[in-house]
């Protein structure tokens, strides 16, 4: 799975930390769903992407 979380939290001038604190969770949770290498509940999704002002569908991008 790969994400836009990184390129999105730049838009807004927001760090890992930033938005870690803003959903609840750890600076390496972050890092690790941007790296692809996490996938998150569907709730963290939801929190992330109303964090960054998006939608899930738009922030996660799900391979086959």
């Amino acid at each position: 799975m790969k994400t836009k979380i990184k390129e999105l939290r730049a838009r807004y001038d927001m760090t890992q930390e930033d938005l870690a604190k803003k959903v609840g969770v750890r600076r390496e949770t972050i890092l690790f769903l941007e790296k692809g290498k996490y996938n998150p509940s569907l709730r963290l999704a939801h929190q992330v992407a109303n964090a960054l002002k998006t939608t899930i569908d738009d922030l996660f991008i799900f391979d086959d």
